[in-house]
C-alpha cells in the first residue's frame, strides 16, 4: 500500500518515511500535484508556523489535489502536529484560513490560576484518553504515552470528531477522525512503540 508522505517544507519528512517503512508499508515523499494525485493514502506532517504551512501548500498547487484526493475521493490521511491543525478553519496563530475540512479552529494554550506556571510550549510524554473506538488505536498497548511539542490546540466544534483527550492544565484534543481522515497534535515518529503502533494502523487501514 502506497503511503505519500507531503513534503511542503515543513517538517522531518525522513523520520516519517522511515516509520512508514518500519510498519510495513511502502512510502515516498512528495511535493508535487502530480505525484499526490498517485497517493493509496496520505500522510500531512508538519512542524512550524501555520500560515507558512498554508502559504507552502498554496504555493506548491498542493491545496486543490489534496482537497480532490481527501474530500471527494475520501483518500486516507493522517495530519501529524502542524498537518492536524492545517485541517482547521483557522488558528490564532496566523491570518490565513486553513483547509477547512474539520469543523475546528486552532487556539493558543491559556493558563490562569492554579495552571499560570504551565509552561507553554506543551512539551514532552503525555498520555491520551480514547474517546471512542477507531482504527487507528486498535490493539493499542495499555496506558498509552505519546511525544508532544506545541503551543496550538485544536477545538472541535463537533464532539464527534474528537478521536482523544489530553490534560495539560486543560483537556485538550490530541486526535481527531471524522471518515478516513485523522489526525495526531503529538508525534507518532517520536512515540516509540505507541507511535508505530499508530502508523501500522494507519497504514493497514
Amino acid at each position: 500500500m502506497s503511503v505519500i508522505v507531503v513534503d511542503y517544507g515543513m517538517g522531518n519528512i525522513g523520520s516519517i518515511v522511515n516509520m512508514v517503512r518500519k510498519a510495513g508499508g511502502q512510502a515516498v515523499s512528495a511535493s508535487t500535484p502530480g505525484e499526490i494525485e498517485k497517493a493509496e493514502k496520505l500522510i500531512l506532517p508538519g512542524v512550524g508556523a501555520f500560515d507558512n504551512g498554508i502559504q507552502n501548500l498554496r504555493a506548491m498547487g498542493l491545496v486543490d489535489v489534496l482537497r480532490r484526493k481527501v474530500i471527494e475521493e475520501e483518500t486516507p490521511i493522517l495530519g501529524i502536529c502542524l498537518g492536524m491543525q492545517l485541517f482547521t478553519k483557522s488558528s490564532e496563530e496566523g491570518s490565513l484560513p486553513g483547509l477547512g475540512w474539520i469543523n475546528a479552529k486552532t487556539v493558543r494554550f491559556r493558563f490562569e490560576g492554579e495552571n499560570a506556571s504551565l509552561r507553554v510550549p506543551h512539551m514532552g510524554w503525555n498520555r491520551i484518553e480514547i474517546a471512542r473506538p477507531s482504527p487507528l488505536y486498535r490493539d493499542m498497548f495499555e496506558d498509552p504515552g505519546f511525544y508532544f511539542v506545541h503551543s496550538y490546540h485544536v477545538v472541535c466544534e463537533d464532539r464527534a470528531d474528537v478521536l482523544s483527550t489530553t490534560r495539560y492544565g486543560i483537556d485538550f484534543v490530541s486526535s481527531l477522525q471524522k471518515g478516513r481522515l485523522f489526525a495526531t497534535q503529538f508525534h507518532p515518529e517520536k512515540s516509540h512503540k505507541f507511535g508505530l503502533k499508530v502508523i501500522e494502523n494507519f497504514v493497514g487501514l
